[in-house]
C-alpha cells in the first residue's frame, strides 16, 4: 500500500510558517500580559494588606504611643571638627529647634579639650540618656567620638559629622586664630597681631602650620583611646574608618554641605524638616567665613603633601568623601542641574499569615 503524500506549493508553505510565527508571538504577548496583570494584582493585594496592618496599628494605642515615644526620645550628637563649616550647620539647628520642637545644647569643654576625663565621660553619657527634659535633643561640640556601649547603655545616640579637605581646614584654622571671622568680628583671637602668612609659616617651618597640626579629623573620629592621639598612628586611622562606617549615621563634607543637609532632612525630618530651604535662603548667619585668609601657593601645598601625616589624613578624607557620595548616589537624582530626593522605592508583599 503506497504512502499518500500531499505536497504543498512553496508559497503555501511560507504562509503557513508565517502564520505559525505570528500565532506564537501573539501567544507570548498574551502570556506576558497575564504575567504583568498577575504582578500588578499581587502588588495591589500587598498594599491592601499593608494598609490593613497600618490601620490595626493606628487603632492600637500603646503601639502608636511607643512609636511616638521612640521618636521623642531621639538624641543626635554632632561632635564637630573645628573649621569644617560646623558653625554654619549648627546655626540651622538653632533656627529650626523651636519650629520642629527639639532642644539644642552646646558641649563647651574647658580649653576646647576634645578628650573628656573618665568621670566626665560617665556624667556625659548619663546626661544624654536620662535627661528627659532635653529630649529630643541635638548636642554639638568639639568632642571626640565616645562609644556609649562601653557604659552599658542600651540605646545609643545618633552620631553625625562633617569633615573637610585637611589642608584647607588647617589654612582656615591658621587664619581664624589670627583674624577671626565675620561671625564675631570683635572677638580677640589667640594669635591676634601675628601677620605672618601661611606660606611664610610653612617656609620657615613654624609650629602652627606643621604637618602634625593636620592630625585632627582622624582622632576626632577615632575617639578617646590613647592611640587615637598618637600622630601618624595607622591603628587610629583604621579605627576612625571603622567608626565612620559603623557608628555614624551620616558624615558629610564641607565642600558639599548643602547635599549633606538635604540628605539629613530626607532621613531625619523630625529634626531637619525645612533645613535645605533655610540653608539656601536663610539668614547670613549661616555663612561664616574666616577673614584675611590667603590661599596657599602650590609650593606650600606640595611641601605639606610630602608628609606621611597629610597622606593619612587625606586618605581618611577621601574615604569619607567616597562613602558620602555613595550614599548620595542612592538617595537622590539630578534633573536640570538640581538634586531631588528619591521617594520611597520599596514595598512589602506576600505578608503571612493572612489576617481574617
Amino acid at each position: 500500500m503506497g504512502l499518500l503524500r500531499i505536497m504543498m506549493p512553496p508559497k503555501l508553505q511560507l504562509l503557513a510558517v508565517v502564520a505559525f510565527a505570528v500565532a506564537m508571538l501573539f501567544l507570548e504577548n498574551q502570556i506576558q500580559k497575564l504575567e504583568e496583570s498577575r504582578s500588578k494584582l499581587e502588588r495591589a493585594i500587598a498594599r491592601h494588606e499593608v494598609r490593613e496592618i497600618e490601620q490595626r496599628h493606628t487603632m492600637d494605642g500603646p503601639r502608636q504611643d511607643a512609636a511616638i515615644d521612640a521618636e521623642e526620645d531621639m538624641v543626635i550628637i554632632y561632635n564637630r571638627v573645628p573649621k569644617t563649616a560646623s558653625t554654619s550647620f549648627t546655626n540651622i539647628a538653632y533656627d529650626l529647634c523651636a519650629k520642629n520642637k527639639y532642644h539644642v545644647l552646646h558641649i563647651n569643654t574647658t580649653k576646647n579639650n576634645p578628650v573628656m576625663s573618665l568621670q566626665d565621660q560617665v556624667r556625659f553619657v548619663k546626661n544624654i540618656t536620662s535627661w528627659k527634659e532635653m529630649k529630643p535633643g541635638f548636642y554639638h561640640g568639639h568632642v571626640s567620638y565616645l562609644d556609649f556601649t562601653k557604659f552599658g547603655v542600651k540605646k545609643k545616640p545618633i552620631y553625625i559629622n562633617v569633615i573637610r579637605d585637611p589642608i584647607e581646614r588647617l589654612v582656615s584654622y591658621y587664619y581664624f586664630l589670627r583674624f577671626g571671622d565675620d561671625y564675631r568680628p570683635g572677638l580677640r583671637r589667640r594669635k591676634q597681631g601675628d601677620k605672618k602668612t601661611f606660606d611664610e609659616c610653612v617656609a620657615e617651618g613654624g609650629s602652627d602650620c606643621a604637618p602634625e597640626k593636620l592630625w585632627l579629623q582622624i582622632p576626632f573620629f577615632c575617639g578617646h583611646s590613647s592611640e587615637c592621639w598618637n600622630v601618624g598612628s595607622r591603628w587610629a586611622m583604621d579605627q576612625a574608618k571603622y567608626n565612620l562606617i559603623n557608628e555614624y549615621f551620616l558624615v558629610g563634607v564641607t565642600e558639599e554641605l548643602e547635599d549633606f543637609i538635604m540628605l539629613l532632612e530626607a532621613a531625619l525630618p523630625r529634626f531637619f524638616r525645612g533645613a535645605t530651604e533655610l540653608y539656601r535662603t536663610g539668614k547670613k548667619s549661616h555663612l561664616r567665613k574666616t577673614t584675611e585668609k590667603k590661599l596657599p601657593t602650590k609650593q606650600t601645598i606640595a611641601k605639606l603633601q610630602q608628609s606621611d601625616i597629610w597622606k593619612m589624613e587625606n586618605e581618611f578624607y577621601e574615604f569619607a568623601l567616597e562613602q558620602f557620595q555613595f550614599i548620595r548616589a542612592h538617595a537622590v537624582r539630578e534633573k536640570d542641574g538640581d538634586l531631588y530626593i528619591l521617594a520611597q522605592n520599596f514595598f512589602y508583599e506576600k505578608i503571612y499569615p493572612k489576617s481574617n
